[in-house]
């Protein structure tokens, strides 16, 4: 084999592991003939090798071929800045790039896929082939990711027999119907095709989850029916490999930190292969309420010095993280419902922002020092910036934007928001959705939300409710009185079989003394660029010196004739969203940790930029910015 040079026997007695601390000086890597755009015999793939009398290995177009990959999502990325991204991933060292294939962005009505723009999943794959990058695809339908159900659509609750991730028929018959679509897109893009993907994941972490036995296997025939002819991977943490490895597929591995008893237990599943790490957590995700986590450089260092002199192929899990744009992210819930913050900069290699770390700068020194041929120069910095602040001059109530939206929903019982008849009999996957009753006295009122609501007596607040506190006091009254209950969807579960119990509003009946409320007006607010544009025509008040609930306020940001990155610092609002020349950069919260909102220069005009935020519960003074993140 051609590729790298022979290396010594590992010492720990595991296949493909080693208790060497640091790569052997003469183990360089020379994969400059091993790229896309330069391999032009493409009979042979990636492929594991277990040649006689010598340590299993990887090869790529019949050469040893070690995978030093970085996770970037496309998806969380603005389009204007892939090239940045996969520039910086080339010049640390790494030779691939992973991501994976978010199903409810592509698909967000049955039958309606959206391939465009941000979503463009095609154009950065071939861009990493144009940098040079292989690529490893991992196309779900599951894909977990701290998005929002795991990246499944949310009509597919819709059904209330509904089972996901299993070999259900109503779900089986969605997945088909997308992967025709999806892997027609694929095809063309593999190795054997001329094209950079040189390994498909099929689903994501089953193992963990492994409900039904016949999944995976359907999943597995699925890809290869529809052309994949790449090699084949599942990807599972320690704990649960045998139960998400299926016959047939090389089993990887997701770790901290190198563990020997890890690598023990992938060995027992499938005995001599060599070894990948799909996921190799350099940081992790933060939720709303919590502390930001952060991983140790030097750590993350001494890892991936061990897997690079063990021969284990890897995958940095996050090489840049970006962010959870608009209403993309995720929730936890281990007994309490928690939001993924907006930011997925994850303490990864690169910042949110596409900014070098410790991390960068130890890993490039590391990949450098077992390179035969010099890395690329690093790329330039992403300028920042601070802006003037902005002081709203507008604002408009909630109350008066009913107007502007769709006709209600008019229904003797409430409806959740999946179930909601509207985007062509899809239902609503994201946002807000306001319910309006007549009451003619008070009590105690119950209602089951997902995830929180306020709760009004025409426009008055009355109290709050969640998954924790279910009941509140009405006021007795002398008239009747309108009832409003205003309800956020917080992020469904990404994980765990509570991502079957995600459908989000009211869920069940409102009662006040026990008794059921009836004859529902239902809002729905998606806030999409349509609904911005309508707003465009209301009558917009000035911004009073003290206002409470639900309102949009509206400034201009002011920015020179060459608009650069910045963060919206939100120091005196409490918790909403921003929206910037209509992207939703996503929520903001008083609960932290993170406290400015990532904006890219690239969704900037010269000059001026029309800032709208949908505060909850009070207006501020200020919308700030500054040139450096709070996380």
């Amino acid at each position: 084999f051609s590729g790298f040079a022979p290396r010594p026997r590992p010492k720990l007695g595991l296949p493909g592991a080693s208790a060497q601390p640091r790569p052997a000086p003469s183990s360089l890597f020379n994969w400059s003939h091993l790229t896309p755009l330069e391999l032009e015999d493409r009979a042979a793939g990636l492929e594991p090798q277990s040649p006689g009398g010598r340590k299993p290995c990887f090869t790529l177009g019949g050469h040893k071929f070690q995978v030093f990959g970085g996770s970037i999502h496309y998806f969380r990325v603005p389009r204007a800045y892939w090239g940045d991204r996969l520039r910086k991933l080339k010049a640390c060292g790494f030779n691939t790039v992973t991501t994976y294939v978010p199903w409810n962005l592509h698909e967000p009505e049955r039958g309606k896929f959206d391939f465009s723009g941000n979503l463009d999943m095609e154009a950065f794959v071939l861009l990493a082939a144009e940098m040079g990058l292989w690529v490893i695809l991992r196309p779900g339908p599951y894909i977990c990711s701290e998005i929002d159900l795991g990246g499944l659509p949310s009509w597919l609750l819709q059904d209330p027999k509904m089972v996901l991730r299993t070999t259900y028929s109503g779900f089986v018959k969605a997945v088909d119907k997308y992967f025709d679509h999806l892997i027609s897109r694929v095809v063309p893009l593999q190795y054997r095709r001329g094209g950079p993907i040189i390994a498909v994941q099929v689903e994501n972490e089953y193992g963990s989850f492994a409900e039904d036995r016949g999944y995976m296997p359907y999943l597995q025939k699925a890809l290869l029916e529809r052309g994949i002819v790449e090699l084949l991977v599942t990807s599972d943490d320690a704990e649960n490999l045998l139960k998400g490895h299926i016959k047939g597929v090389l089993a990887t591995i997701n770790m901290n930190s190198f563990q020997e008893s890890d690598f023990k237990l992938l060995s027992y599943v499938q005995s001599n292969k060599p070894i990948m790490v799909m996921e190799f957590w350099v940081g992790w995700f933060d939720t709303w309420g919590s502390e930001h986590k952060v991983k140790n450089p030097k750590d993350v260092e001494e890892t991936v010095t061990k897997f690079i002199a063990s021969e284990i192929s890897f995958n940095v899990y996050m090489f840049h993280g970006g962010t959870n744009f608009g209403f993309m992210n995720g929730a936890t819930d281990f007994g309490i419902h928690r939001g993924v913050v907006t930011s997925y900069d994850y303490d990864a290699v690169l910042t949110e922002a596409g900014d070098y770390t410790e991390k960068y700068f130890k890993l490039r020194r590391l990949f450098g020092s077992v390179s035969a041929i010099p890395l690329p120069p690093l790329p330039e910095l992403t300028p920042k910036a601070e802006y003037p602040s902005v002081k709203p001059s507008l604002y408009l109530p909630l109350w008066d934007v009913l107007q502007y939206l769709n006709e209600p929903v008019m229904s003797n019982t409430p409806v959740n928001m999946e179930n909601l008849p509207i985007n062509g009999g899809n239902g609503q996957s994201y946002g807000f959705v306001l319910y309006e009753t007549s009451i003619c006295s008070g009590g105690s009122l119950r209602a089951d939300v997902h995830d929180t609501a306020q709760v009004f007596l025409n426009e008055i607040n009355i109290g709050h409710l969640h998954d924790h506190a279910k009941t509140l006091t009405v006021p007795t009254m002398t008239r009747c009185q309108l009832l409003r209950i205003l309800v956020e969807n917080q992020g469904r579960v990404n994980f765990s079989w509570k991502i079957q119990d995600q459908r989000k509003g009211l869920t069940g009946s409102v009662t006040i003394n026990n008794m059921p409320l009836q004859g529902f007006a239902i809002y729905s607010l998606e806030m999409t660029m349509s609904f911005f544009e309508r707003l465009r025509s209301a009558t917009w008040r000035p911004v009073p010196k003290a206002c409470l609930g639900p309102a949009f306020y509206l400034g201009t940001l002011k920015v020179d004739s060459s608009p650069k990155d910045t963060f919206l610092r939100l120091r005196t609002w409490n918790s909403g969203f921003a929206f910037i020349n209509g992207h939703n950069l996503g929520r903001y919260s008083i609960m932290g940790p993170q406290g400015t909102l990532y904006l890219p220069g690239a969704w900037l005009h010269p000059e001026d930029n029309e800032i709208i935020l949908f505060e909850k519960r009070k207006c501020g003074s200020y919308i700030q910015t500054t040139d450096e993140p709070v996380l």
